[in-house]
């Protein structure tokens, strides 16, 4: 309807905003920077902004300025927005409110909602949706600002209760005593998409979609509705299919229409039903959220544990079996690092697709995070139904991805875990699966396992193993043995070789090719390097200073040491602490080592060697022997290992020494045999032209008090 210019339906002295080209924001932050960085990303002409870092200062300042927005951040210093939500309910004020949260959990978004908010934005956000969210809230908070106007107004006449009720963005009607429309604003036909004529004398209950239709039914025909009593209701009213969306889900407030003052009859029902359909898709979206993945949109860990628990309460019903699958995917580190984490994302999306495509459709499929994903598979009859999965599972990976950098071709290791054998519970059934799966793992990978009571075992042990280990050092645990290499030419020892020993409280000493390769993996051998790098130089410190200045000490350096930007700067300040000329140690590395990136190797291995210190090629012939890194790594001694000398008996040469040995002529490197037991090894590698020898023929490992008994006086097989 037309309003005459010159008869204003309300004063417009009392609230003249009634559009959001100026408003007034509040920020409230405890990231300082945040708050200074908003008013800019957010600036409008007409737009002033005010900030508070926590609850008790906004409320604060709320007593004394009024705002159009309110950017209120979910977790505060002393207290969450909510409470400023329920402070401004509790005082019925109409600040919109944006709620800013990184919060996880669904209850803080629909808590949020519930309590007031207008929209709910999670970090971490992009400016534009920011931008968007204020935008909307400011144009909502003019909207019903003009409407409270009106609203405050409506009893001056009933030409502006009419202008106000077909001018609200709610839909308002009535209904008479049989329930059906006697009067619509104009907002039908936007919000439902029908014209108001074609409503007037239509049931309510016809626009209602039947899994509502028998609760407002009962809410229609109740005694209290019958007695006066106003109510309200969430539902969902049909929009024709030519409209678009099938319907629309409004929040009902329904006002039973009285007689008279005196008559407490009700004629009919007055409804204000106001659209919060974007409201429950962000409720739906929030919720899908917390119990998906949102990298491949898989069940997460939440959602995975409360199938399995329902399918395991059903499985007990039925005394059923089914079968919980532990998947990790092979080498996946591998791809992050070399292409990127984009790269690798895209990896996980299509081995997903590939995992799904592999089962049937009741089973299901999560990720738990990084690239371990679970199976359920409900229902099965027999293990083998498992094994059945579980192979096609490992054939859909065949097929290499293409990723950006070029093809890769995954793998994976998997483990089994069978209801009601290995568990009862999820908790049980998930460990268990992953404990079957780590066995592939040490095993090499690429293939599948059942779980076997007897692994569950070594994994405890195992899990001790590491708990002990983590200790080792702080308890003074370690130890350092030392083994003697002599030279046949001069008839004396002239180096030892540290050799790492953990003695482990009531287990004894653990074999260093159990715990070493543990502490790599567990994070723990660089801690352990540098206790085995001071220990060292300390003893040979110590016999420096008791006469014995020519002794030279090596020693070995894992492959994660030389990862370590400062590995270089650490071995010569421990040598320049003890007093140690930087040629009397030797670092022991493998040839394996130095074919895994020569580049960076041979850089970290000139420094050392421009230092003084000695390198010398630990079990050399055992792995790549490629001689190309020999010219571009700068070693200064190769090692023969112990299974080449092994297998030489007095005058028969082996071959592979004979090389070696040629190979450290060639490029004048000094050579030291290892593993020497008998006197004819000695004998034949002399021969050779290897003059530095050690193994147990001359000395066992010993402790230091030990040690200084050989230093004193020839090993026992120099005598002979």
């Amino acid at each position: 309807m037309v309003i005459p210019a010159e008869e204003p339906f309300y004063d417009s002295a009392s609230d003249s905003r009634t559009d959001c080209a100026s408003a007034r924001i509040l920020i409230v932050d405890d990231d300082a920077p945040l708050r200074r960085a908003l008013p800019h990303l957010l600036a409008r002409d007409g737009r002033s902004f005010d900030e508070c870092a926590n609850v008790a200062e906004t409320i604060a300042r709320l007593h004394d300025t009024q705002y159009d927005l309110i950017l209120l951040d979910y977790r505060l210093p002393d207290g969450t927005g909510l409470a400023v939500l329920d402070w401004l309910a509790s005082r019925r004020r109409s600040e919109a409110v944006i709620m800013i949260s990184g919060e996880d959990a669904i209850d803080a978004a629909i808590g949020a909602l519930r309590r007031g908010a207008d929209d709910f934005v999670r970090k971490p956000y992009h400016v534009a949706q920011l931008q968007r969210a204020v935008q909307g809230a400011l144009h909502k908070t003019a909207l019903e600002r003009a409407n409270r106007a009106m609203s405050s107004r409506l009893h001056a006449s009933e030409r502006l209760h009419r202008y106000l009720v077909e001018s609200s963005p709610d839909l308002i009607f009535t209904l008479d005593t049989a329930g059906r429309f006697s009067y619509l604003n104009p907002r039908v036909e936007d919000l439902l998409g029908f014209e108001r004529d074609q409503l007037i004398g239509r049931p309510f209950l016809s626009l209602v979609m039947p899994e509502d239709a028998e609760r407002i039914e009962h809410l229609l025909e109740s005694e209290q509705t019958a007695a006066g009593a106003a109510f309200s209701v969430e539902l969902r009213l049909r929009r024709p299919r030519q409209a678009g969306a099938g319907y629309v889900t409004v929040a009902l407030q329904g006002t039973p229409m009285l007689a008279g003052i005196a008559d407490r009859r009700t004629c009919g029902l007055y409804g204000v039903a106001r659209d919060i359909s974007e409201r429950k898709r962000a409720e739906e979206i929030i919720t899908f959220q917390a119990y998906h993945d949102q990298l491949t949109q898989l069940p997460n860990r939440v959602l995975f544990k409360d199938r399995l628990e329902l399918a395991i309460v059903q499985a007990q019903r039925q005394r059923g079996t089914l079968a919980v699958m532990f998947i990790d995917v092979d080498r996946f580190k591998l791809v992050n690092d070399s292409y990127g984490h984009a790269e690798g994302d895209a990896l996980l999306r299509g081995i997903a697709d590939r995992l799904s495509a592999a089962l049937r459709r009741g089973d299901t499929l999560a990720r738990l995070g990084g690239d371990e994903f679970t199976v359920l598979l409900p229902d099965i009859g027999h293990a083998r139904d498992a094994e059945t999965t579980a192979r096609k599972i490992l054939e859909a990976l065949d097929t290499p991805f293409t990723l950006g950098h070029g093809e890769f071709r995954a793998t994976a290791s998997v483990g089994v875990a069978l209801y009601p054998r290995d568990g009862g519970t999820a908790e049980a059934l998930t460990q268990h699966a992953d404990i079957a799966m780590y066995q592939v793992k040490r095993s090499g990978k690429n293939g599948f396992r059942f779980f076997d009571p007897e692994l569950n075992h070594h994994h405890h042990d195992r899990i001790t193993l590491e708990n002990d280990l983590r200790t080792a050092v702080d308890q003074s645990q370690l130890q350092l043995y030392f083994q003697p290499q002599v030279s046949l030419s001069q008839q004396r020892v002239v180096g030892t070789e540290a050799l790492l020993r953990w003695n482990r409280p009531a287990h004894g000493f653990v074999a260093p090719d159990l715990f070493i390769p543990l502490a790599e993996e567990l994070g723990l051998i660089g801690e352990i390097s540098r206790w085995v790098l001071n220990a060292a130089c300390g003893q040979l410190a110590q016999w420096r200073r008791a006469g014995f200045a020519d002794l030279k000490m090596s020693l070995n350096l894992s492959t994660h040491d030389f990862e370590r930007e400062d590995i270089v700067s650490a071995v010569i300040e421990c040598l320049q602490r003890h007093d140690i000329p930087p040629n009397r140690l030797d670092l022991e590395i493998t040839e394996s080592m130095m074919m895994q990136d020569t580049t960076l190797v041979a850089h970290k291995v000139r420094q050392l060697r421009d230092a003084g210190l000695g390198i010398a090629i630990d079990d050399f012939g055992t792995g790549y022997s490629a001689l190309a890194y020999l010219q571009k790594i700068p070693v200064s001694t190769l090692k023969i290992d112990r299974s080449f000398v092994r297998d030489l008996d007095g005058p028969v040469t082996n071959p592979i020494i004979s090389a070696i040995t040629g190979i450290a002529r060639g490029f004048g490197l000094q050579l030291i045999a290892e593993g020497i037991e008998r006197p004819a090894q000695a004998e034949t590698l002399r021969a050779l032209g290897c003059d530095v020898m050690q193994g147990f023929y001359y000395s066992r490992p010993t402790p230091p008090n030990e040690t200084v008994a050989w230093m004193t006086r020839p090993p026992a097989g120099l005598l002979n």
